[in-house]
């Protein structure tokens, strides 16, 4: 992961590496914008320190790749929470970027404890929010999270994802705006969870991918993805990488730092 960092870091630029007039705007206001506060982000800063000082124990049910830190499927849920939520930097992105496309209709592959989940719900309140987790002890802690931080605009979606997505998009039957993939860390999985998504994805669609340097597995994933006749704009942030499917935009593929 180090050396895949350093190459990244000679590899990326910023603003003044842009051409694309949709991705300047894109990465000047909303993915680079300086440090933005807003009063929601104090409430879920909160959550999530209360997730990391508690000792409970749960059963996890993990059906990825698992943990790179804790092999037991016993684990703390402060535990949980520090190795397995997405650090706040990347819920606020996620917050501007939803606010910035007013996205309908939110995926997210990888419920865990629910707390970037509150980003997406928050940045559009009258959004339908679909969280898809494995986990049904993880998927009991975000729902009460989402009572505590008043969000009713979420639905969990309990089981193994290789079933229960397919049948919830037949039953949602709607575009996708926006979509967070964040629940197998490994090739097969997210190349699976993606082609279910593409037809339900649009030229106004993002979708987000995590995670795309954490193994070999999920380096191909990316590359495979960017390689995809449906994509045309990819914009790669080490961490998450942002596809775009917009049909006017010339194909090009940007490595930036954030």
């Amino acid at each position: 992961m180090i050396t895949s960092y350093l190459k990244f870091l000679l590899r990326s630029g910023n603003a003044h590496s842009i051409h694309s007039p949709f991705l300047f705007e894109l990465y000047t206001k909303v993915i680079s914008p300086g440090k933005d506060q807003k009063p929601v982000y104090e409430l879920i800063r909160q959550l999530r320190k209360a997730m990391l000082s508690n000792n409970d124990t749960i059963a996890v049910l993990d059906l990825g790749a698992g943990s790179r830190v804790n092999r037991s499927n016993i684990r703390k849920i402060k535990s949980i929470a520090k190795n397995a939520e997405k650090p706040e930097k990347f819920g606020r992105l996620f917050y501007r970027l939803i606010q910035h496309f007013q996205p309908k209709t939110i995926l997210e592959l990888g419920t865990s404890l629910g707390i970037t989940t509150l980003y997406l719900a928050k940045a559009k309140p009258d959004s339908q929010v679909v969280s898809f987790e494995g986990c049904p002890e993880t998927a009991k802690i975000a729902k009460e999270n989402f009572v505590k931080a008043g969000s009713e605009n979420i639905s969990v979606i309990l089981g193994n994802i290789d079933e229960t997505l397919p049948a919830e998009l037949k039953r949602l039957n709607s575009k996708i705006d926006f979509a967070y993939f964040d629940a197998n860390h490994r090739y097969e999985p997210t190349m699976r969870y993606f082609e279910t998504c593409l037809p339900y994805a649009t030229g106004e669609s993002l979708f987000i991918f995590d995670d795309i340097y954490w193994s070999e597995e999920m380096k191909k994933a990316w590359e495979d993805i960017k390689s995809h006749p449906e994509v045309t704009l990819t914009v790669d942030l080490f961490w998450i990488g942002l596809v775009f499917f917009r049909k006017t935009q010339a194909r090009e593929h940007f490595v930036l730092r954030f």
